[in-house]
């Protein structure tokens, strides 16, 4: 019976066997020859490396090991094109110089010509920046109301479902203006702004968080910049979000992840070593956050949620993005030209979407997902 077992040959074990043998005659060929008259041990230590290598690629965890360095470069099993979301939601979307809504169906939206967006508290619109004006645009692209400024960019709206501001960076300056067009104040003037993100504190149109000289400040917009609290942050900053409930303000820099309560830091957590922030968001309805770091040694990406990595590549990832209801991670994978969805839920499942380039006229940052407009 064991010799019956053993003759039976296990569904792709034979191509198993092959990409064994590849890997073997690549890293034979790559050797490094050695004189003859040297000792043996680094020939045997490199001949056992080989045969370890040939039993991990013959043994279904090994498979798994060798697949993995497959699609370092990309999901292997991608999608050749945005059929789909993989969940409910709108997400928003700007490549270079325009500006895309994608649908849950997969049909997109093309906005316009815009550098920057945002999705409206709500999702029943969109502001757009191009150098030279702020626009507040219907879903379907439809202008509403528009502002000329110079050099305008980061804009962000806020507020409640009956009043709403948009903040955004004009050159040096702060501005900030109603969500019907109305009221453009300048707040403060500041060489430091223009690296600033900006971030409205949930369900409130008046207060507003945004960092000036490695200080982060939240300020009432009513009171023309009246100061709330501030705290002391390590250097520039590349993520800036509350939480849903707005308790929390959550700060990403390019070696710390902090989070702060009115006056003071809950938490403050040093990137590993060699690693740069790249993203980072608060779970929606939830305190839990997911990140997105950057090793430029190895020239690789992770995403992780809380301290536990769930999906790696080489190159750079370039932000993320929660869906609404919690269960998927957008990855926007610029050296793949891929968007990947990684589940949350812990079953590792993972989609991904190829040649996103072509379809959105140059690869896409995204700058949100939001649940589908209310009737």
């Amino acid at each position: 019976m064991r010799r019956a077992l053993e003759r039976i040959e296990i569904p792709g074990e034979h191509e198993a066997r092959e990409r064994a043998w590849a890997v073997v005659q690549a890293a034979h060929a790559g050797r490094e020859p050695q004189p003859r008259s040297r000792t043996l041990v680094r020939p045997l230590l490199v001949a056992c490396a080989l045969a370890a290598a040939v039993a991990a690629a013959l043994s279904p965890p090994g498979r798994a090991v060798i697949e993995d360095v497959r699609e370092v470069i990309g999901v292997e099993s991608a999608e050749p094109a945005l059929f789909s979301l993989p969940t409910e939601g709108r997400v928003l979307s700007v490549s270079p110089g325009t500006a895309w809504i994608v649908h849950g169906d997969g049909s997109s939206r093309l906005l316009g010509p815009y550098r920057g967006a945002a999705w409206s508290p709500f999702g029943r619109f969109v502001v757009g920046t191009t150098r030279l004006q702020l626009a507040t645009l219907e879903p379907d692209g439809d202008k509403r109301w528009s502002l000329a400024r110079r050099d305008v960019r980061r804009a962000t709206w806020g507020g409640t479902r009956t009043d709403t501001r948009i903040a955004y960076l004009a050159g040096t300056q702060l501005h900030v203006v109603g969500g019907d067009g109305r009221g453009d104040t300048a707040l403060i003037d500041a060489p430091s702004l223009p690296r600033s993100p900006l971030a409205w504190q949930p369900g409130r149109a008046d207060r507003l968080a945004y960092v000036v000289d490695d200080v982060l400040r939240v300020v009432s917009t009513r009171a023309r910049g009246e100061e709330a609290w501030s705290v002391d942050v390590p250097g520039p900053l590349v993520s800036l979000e509350w939480s849903d409930d707005g308790s929390r303000l959550l700060a990403l820099s390019r070696r710390q992840l902090a989070v702060f309560v009115p006056g003071r830091a809950v938490s403050r957590t040093t990137l590993p070593r060699g690693t740069v922030g790249v993203a980072a968001a608060f779970e929606p309805g939830s305190r839990r956050i997911a990140t997105v770091i950057y090793s430029p040694r190895l020239d690789r990406s992770d995403l992780r949620l809380g301290a536990r990595v769930r999906f790696s590549g080489s190159g750079r990832f370039t932000g993320l993005a929660w869906s609404p209801d919690a269960e998927w991670l957008l990855v926007p994978w610029r050296d793949a030209d891929q968007w990947v969805f990684v589940s949350t839920d812990g079953s590792r499942r993972i989609r991904a979407v190829s040649r996103v380039s072509a379809q959105f006229d140059g690869f896409p940052r995204v700058e949100g997902w939001i649940a589908d407009e209310e009737e």
